[in-house]
Order: C-alpha cells, then sequence, then structure tokens
C-alpha cells in the first residue's frame, strides 16, 4: 500500500486547554509523520471559507464564530491507509460516543468543541491541505 495523506486541525479548544502537545504525541505514537504544521488563527472569513460547504446549516454562524476564537494547528499527516486510520485514532465527534483512549474521548469538550479536525476522504484531505498551506507545497 502506498503512502496516503490526511488532514487535521487541532482546534481552539484544544489549543487553549493546553492540550496541542499531547494530541501531537498520539498523532506521532500511532505511525503518522507529520509533514506540514503550523500554528495560526483564522478570521470569520477565512473560516467561512473553509467551512463553506455547511453555509447552510444551522450551525454554520457558531461554528465559524467558534473557529475563529483562537488559535488552531493545521497538519497534513502521512500515513499507509491515513484518512481512515485517522478517523479511528480522533473518533467519534461525540465525545461521549467516542471509544475509549481515543483523541475526542479524552480532550473533546463537546460535540461542537471537539478537539481535531479530520478529512473524511482522500480527495477533502488534498483540498483542505491546499486551502491552509501553498499550493506549491507537495503532499
Amino acid at each position: 500500500m502506498s503512502k496516503q495523506i490526511t488532514f487535521s486541525m487541532i482546534k481552539p479548544d484544544a489549543v487553549a486547554a493546553g492540550n496541542t502537545g499531547a494530541i501531537l504525541k498520539m498523532i506521532e505514537e500511532a505511525g503518522f509523520k507529520i509533514i506540514a504544521i503550523k500554528k495560526t488563527r483564522m478570521t470569520p472569513e477565512v473560516a467561512g471559507k473553509f467551512y463553506e460547504v455547511h453555509k447552510e446549516r444551522p450551525f454554520y454562524g457558531e461554528l465559524c464564530t467558534y473557529m475563529s476564537s483562537g488559535p488552531i494547528f493545521p497538519l497534513v499527516l502521512e500515513k499507509d491507509n491515513a484518512v481512515e486510520d485517522f478517523r479511528k485514532l480522533i473518533g467519534a465527534t461525540d465525545p461521549q460516543k467516542a471509544e475509549a483512549g481515543t483523541i475526542r474521548q479524552l480532550f473533546a469538550k463537546s460535540i461542537e468543541a471537539n478537539a481535531i479536525h479530520g478529512s473524511d476522504s482522500a480527495e477533502n484531505a488534498a483540498v483542505e491541505a491546499n486551502f491552509f498551506f501553498a499550493a506549491t507545497e507537495r503532499f
């Protein structure tokens, strides 16, 4: 199997709680190679563009406000079967339903403040990675 990339983002709640290092450690210990990372902060407008797919959903405005409320760490990760394996590592969106030992079970505060994002497909991973990192960077 060839290496695959996935995109992740440590969200404002996890950064504010000081969980970035522990989350990164879990990611690396699960066999993911971090090939791009930076600390940044989205404006509400940038968050709106990133989450544009949810524009018609009732939670869109709150999501954009939340995601622009503090620093984030976008990441590009590499591993065989990266997308599927990462989704297992982060756990269910609802931390109450996340399996024991997953990132969300350990660090999420709620469905909304769920500590981390993970791409749901290889295609979306490429789009999301290119949103935060220059198109000239090759993953």
